[in-house]
Order: structure tokens, then C-alpha cells, then sequence
């Protein structure tokens, strides 16, 4: 497939969509907490589904121990993120010996709610973000993850079980080469797919004042009368 902006798009008319925004993201990538409020408010500003893929940050070879030079890069990196997105951080993370910052666990993590509770997938990632950039929490480690389940309806038995699943590990690589098939280099990115054609609504943090207002008037010249339930009412949530 190939990823040419929304406007690139030339779609035939139609009687029927087949529409769906796909994000790629990692639960441990700074800009994509920095877009987590973004990201929350297009999945209730439109009438559209709106499908979680994880990206793979850094994974296999590319999880090393950080040492001291790198922690201290990557925690002034964090705060230019905190500084453009508003976003709270913490640096508790970074202060472990011998710490590798290995996103594969928390991806699975991600995939294991998807399974269990597709429609509780976006704020799950939203609450492994949380965790690790506010409340300096290790979610590298597994075990922690029944934990924060704290306010989803998923038992954390079932929870560590699916976890654990081999099945749920090859369904994460599936996830990271979906994003490579995308073409997807960079994260949070936005895709919009209708039909068999994918068009990219953002590569990397857009802020939501400047993303909504630009993906509308898009959806509304590309649509036009076809754009009843495309768009949700804020104060009610119908579409």
C-alpha cells in the first residue's frame, strides 16, 4: 500500500464507506504521550473506528542497557517533548541500573487488552502511558501490568494468561510488521484507510486544534452528503 496525505487521495464516489483510522504508536514513545489527548478526543469526534496498532519502538537488538549518557539524553529529550505537548513527565524510569528500554512487553501488553477488550484498547495505552511517564513505573516488567488494570472490566488472572500466551507475542510481531508494511517510520502515526486506499492524516505529534479542524473540512468536501454519522456531537457522543 502506499501512504499518500489525505489529500492525495482520489476515491470514486460511493453509496457506502468502508472507512477506519488505523494508529500506529508504542505505549512507550514521549511524542505519542504527547498526542494521547489528541488521540482521544478523534476517537470521539468522529464516527469512524479507529484501530490500535503497535508499532515496535524498540525491540530484539535494539533494547540495550542504557547507560548514564543515554539516560541523560533521552530525559532532556523528554523535556522538550513536556515543553511542545504540555504533557507531565518523569525521569524515575531512567534511573535504574541497567535498565533496557525494551517496548516489546508493553506492546504485548496492548495486544492482550485488544483480544480481551477491543473497545478498552485506546485508553489502556493511554494508562500504560501514564504509568511509565507519569508515575515512573516499570512497564518493562510484566508483572506489573494486572496492577493498572484498576477501572477495566478484565480479570487480571485472564489478563496474565493471554499475557503470557505465545499466540499473543505472534500476534504483536504481526503488529510490528503491519507498521513496516505501512511504511510507518516514525511515531503516533495517524493512517486513514477507505476501502483498499490508506492516506496519512499525521506523521508524528499534530496538536488537536490544528489536526481537527483539517481532517473535518477534509472528510467534509471529500464525503459530502455522505458524511451523516461521520462526525460526533461533543456534548452527547451520538454520531
Amino acid at each position: 500500500m502506499t501512504n499518500p496525505s489525505l489529500l492525495d487521495l482520489r476515491l470514486e464516489p460511493r453509496t457506502q464507506l468502508d472507512l477506519e483510522f488505523v494508529y500506529v504508536g508504542d505505549p512507550m514513545c514521549s511524542w505519542c504521550w504527547g498526542f494521547s489527548h489528541a488521540l482521544e478526543k478523534l476517537e470521539s469526534r468522529y464516527g469512524i473506528p479507529l484501530r490500535v496498532v503497535m508499532g515496535g519502538l524498540r525491540t530484539g537488538s535494539q533494547a540495550e542497557p542504557m547507560d548514564a549518557k543515554a539516560r541523560q539524553q533521552l530525559a532532556d529529550y523528554w523535556q522538550g517533548v513536556a515543553q511542545r505537548t504540555g504533557q507531565p513527565f518523569t525521569t524515575a524510569s531512567l534511573e535504574r541500573d541497567g535498565w533496557r528500554y525494551d517496548t516489546e512487553p508493553s506492546s504485548r501488553a496492548v495486544v492482550a487488552m485488544r483480544e480481551l477488550a477491543p473497545n478498552e484498547t485506546l485508553r489502556w495505552v493511554a494508562r500504560l502511558h501514564r504509568a511509565f511517564y507519569v508515575e515512573g513505573v516499570d512497564i518493562t516488567d510484566t508483572s506489573v501490568f494486572p496492577g493498572l488494570l484498576d477501572g477495566f472490566d478484565v480479570d487480571p488472572d485472564r489478563f496474565a494468561q493471554v499475557l503470557a500466551d505465545d499466540a499473543t507475542l505472534q500476534r504483536t510481531r504481526q503488529d510490528f510488521a503491519e507498521a513496516q508494511r505501512y511504511g510507518v517510520a516514525g511515531f503516533p502515526t495517524v493512517l486513514f484507510r477507505d476501502g483498499d486506499e490508506l492516506g496519512i492524516v499525521t506523521r508524528g505529534f499534530v496538536p488537536w486544534n490544528q489536526l481537527e479542524p483539517a481532517l473535518t473540512d477534509w472528510l467534509e468536501k471529500r464525503y459530502g452528503d455522505l458524511t451523516t454519522g461521520l462526525f460526533c456531537d461533543p456534548e452527547t457522543g451520538l454520531c
